[in-house]
């Protein structure tokens, strides 16, 4: 167990926002997390974080991850301007910082998280790992599975997904495995594209849209001008902004902002 101060840092915001599905309570102010096939559980004490890892692991894997090394300091003093609703939205959501999360893993998530809502996104997201991925054990003994790669999924079924209760989208993800495993689609050479290649890209595959495709880019590749926009996205902008966000004011990181908006409208 190591201990850390960080600003503007909540696990309970960052688990609720949206972004990820294998982060969930463990006790009183903790939160387990699976992610790059490893186990963290991170507890928050006032302005203490611990989070039950080596220092070196840490340093290697967690603080990347959560992004750490960005002062959201300065995103929040910029959206806390003249906007009054975005100045609301920043403050409520003010320990949210955008994850660096696998980008397969994403692809995955975000088709399945069409017309769908996070509780039964997290239910599917775990069937898919306990069916299909790598069974391990923590450093405290926590039994958990990995999110299965590619390879991993190459050789399940329609039917199988099916069975993981994904309705209409097992057949996106099958249609998504084959893309990728044929070369049609690159995972590597869109980790190395710019924003509008990579959104480019990701639109080829089965079942990404826009609103997916910006999801990926923005909770995988990080890409912070990506934004975007599902129903409660757009409830917000047609009520607050009718004549269209200020998308040039936030440029670098609207990305941030759109989450500080997303998580305000769905908590606040």
């Amino acid at each position: 167990m190591i201990k850390k101060e960080i600003s503007n840092f909540s696990i309970k915001q960052i688990s609720e926002s949206g972004q990820c599905f294998r982060q969930n309570p463990a006790g009183e102010n903790r939160y387990s997390v699976i992610a790059g096939g490893r186990y963290v559980e991170i507890e928050q004490r006032g302005k203490e974080t611990f989070f039950s890892c080596t220092e070196e692991e840490y340093r290697e894997f967690w603080h990347t991850y959560f992004d750490l090394d960005r002062d959201y300091g300065k995103y929040m003093e910029i959206a806390e301007g003249e906007d009054d609703y975005l100045s609301r939205a920043a403050r409520f959501g003010g320990g949210i910082r955008i994850l660096n999360q696998d980008l397969w893993e994403m692809i995955v998530s975000f088709i399945i998280s069409q017309q769908n809502n996070i509780k039964r996104i997290k239910r599917n997201v775990e069937e898919l790992c306990l069916r299909f991925g790598e069974k391990k054990c923590s450093a405290e003994g926590v039994l958990y599975h990995t999110f299965p790669d590619v390879h991993a999924l190459a050789g399940v079924s329609k039917e199988e997904l099916r069975d993981c209760n994904l309705g209409y989208r097992s057949r996106y993800i099958y249609e998504t495995v084959r893309s990728i495993e044929s070369g049609e689609v690159d995972l590597e050479a869109i980790k190395r594209m710019e924003y509008a290649g990579a959104k480019k890209e990701l639109l080829k595959l089965c079942g990404v849209g826009e609103k997916v495709a910006d999801c990926i880019c923005l909770f995988a590749l990080h890409h912070l001008d990506a934004f975007p926009v599902d129903t409660h996205i757009r409830q917000v902008l047609d009520n607050y902004y009718p004549k269209g966000f200020p998308m040039k004011k936030y440029e670098g990181f609207a990305g941030i902002v759109q989450q500080y908006i997303f998580y305000y409208d769905l908590m606040g």
